[in-house]
C-alpha cells in the first residue's frame, strides 16, 4: 500500500490528523467538496426558534401537556398491570395448565393496565390543560396555578357523578396537588442535589 503522506487528498484542504507513527488518518471526506464538520459539530446548548423562548424557565403547554399525559399514562399502566398480576394470582385455581395461568396473566395485566393508564392519562391531560391554561392567564408561575388545576381537574373528572361528587373530588385534587408542591418545594430546599 502506498504512503498517504506522498499524494495529495485532491481537495485543497489539509487534514492535520496523524496517528503515533506519524501517518495520516484515513479521511472518508477528503475528496468530498462539503462542510461536513459544520454540518456535524453540533451545539451542546438549547436552540430556540424565538430569542424570548430562552428567558422562559418552564416548559411550554405542548411540553407540558405531553409530560403530564404521559408519565400519567404510564404509571397507570405499570399500577394496572401489577394490579392484574395480583388479580390473576389470586384467582388461580390448583387445575389450570401453565398456558391457562399465563392467558389469565395476560389479559388480567392488560385489562386492569389499559383502565388505570387511561384514567391517569385523563386526568393528567386535565391538569396540564388547566395549569397551562392558568399561566397564560396569571402569567405566573407559583403554586396556585397547581392547586387550582387539582381542584378543576378533580372537580371535571367526576362531574358527571354529580355535584357533590365533584366537589369532593375537587377537594381532594387540591389538597394532593397542594401537598405535591409543598413536597416539591421541601425537597428542593432540604434534599443536596444528586
Amino acid at each position: 500500500m502506498a504512503d498517504p503522506r506522498l499524494f495529495s487528498s485532491g481537495s485543497g484542504t489539509r487534514d492535520d490528523r496523524t496517528d503515533a507513527s506519524g501517518r495520516r488518518l484515513y479521511n472518508p471526506y477528503q475528496d468530498l467538496n462539503i462542510p461536513y464538520k459544520q454540518l456535524y459539530d453540533l451545539p451542546t446548548s438549547p436552540e430556540f426558534l424565538f430569542q424570548e423562548e430562552s428567558l422562559a424557565q418552564r416548559r411550554s403547554w405542548g411540553e407540558n401537556l405531553t409530560y403530564y399525559t404521559g408519565i400519567g399514562y404510564l404509571s397507570g399502566a405499570v399500577a394496572g398491570a401489577a394490579v392484574g398480576l395480583r388479580d390473576a394470582a389470586r384467582n388461580a385455581e390448583p387445575g389450570d395448565t401453565t398456558k391457562i395461568r399465563a392467558n389469565r396473566v395476560l389479559n388480567s395485566c392488560g385489562s386492569n393496565g389499559r383502565r388505570m393508564g387511561n384514567t391517569l392519562g385523563v386526568i393528567g391531560l386535565l391538569y396540564a390543560g388547566i395549569e397551562s391554561g392558568m399561566v397564560a392567564v396569571r402569567d405566573r408561575d407559583d403554586w396556585i396555578n397547581s392547586v387550582t388545576a387539582g381542584l378543576g381537574t378533580g372537580a371535571l373528572f367526576r362531574a358527571a357523578n354529580g355535584p357533590r361528587s365533584a366537589a369532593v373530588a375537587g377537594a381532594i385534587g387540591g389538597v394532593l396537588a397542594g401537598a405535591a408542591m409543598a413536597g416539591k418545594q421541601a425537597a428542593k430546599r432540604y434534599v443536596p442535589a444528586l
